[in-house]
């Protein structure tokens, strides 16, 4: 285990700040912990947060080092799998708040049930559950 890391934030790049703050509010049922210019985040837990940073931002960062992220729009550039409760109820939310699906729910081989949809972006939200062993 990695012990000297504390906190882990996974940043997208999107088009548009405030539609993906909104999306995202939807998506994890609450307001975003930071939302100001240039970027939102989220507290997913003590160790997790998602930040929503748009395109321009880090193109000013990254200069020409990289293409710019414009070039990438709707392209999977990451995918964000989140263990979730209940499934079912969090395809039905994802469902309701305009997410692309992309594959219903399905046992897949590695051990879980898995959901995928995208965001505006391109980017890919997967639910998981641990498939229960039977007896």
């Amino acid at each position: 285990m990695v012990t000297h890391i504390k906190l882990i934030e996974t940043i997208l790049y999107v088009d548009n700040q405030e539609a993906s703050c909104k999306f995202y509010q939807n998506i994890f049922r609450k307001k975003a912990d930071l939302n100001v210019s240039g970027m939102t985040e989220f507290n997913l837990s003590d160790t997790f947060k998602i930040g929503i940073m748009p395109n321009k931002g880090i193109a000013k960062i990254l200069a020409d080092k990289t293409p710019h992220p414009d070039e990438g729009h709707g392209i999977p550039r990451c995918e964000l799998y989140l263990y979730v409760d209940n499934i079912q109820y969090e395809f039905d939310n994802a469902t309701k708040s305009g997410a692309k699906l992309i594959s219903p729910i399905i046992d897949r081989d590695w051990g879980d049930k898995v959901c995928y949809f995208s965001d505006p972006d391109g980017h890919i939200i997967a639910f998981a559950e641990k498939i229960k062993k039977k007896k």
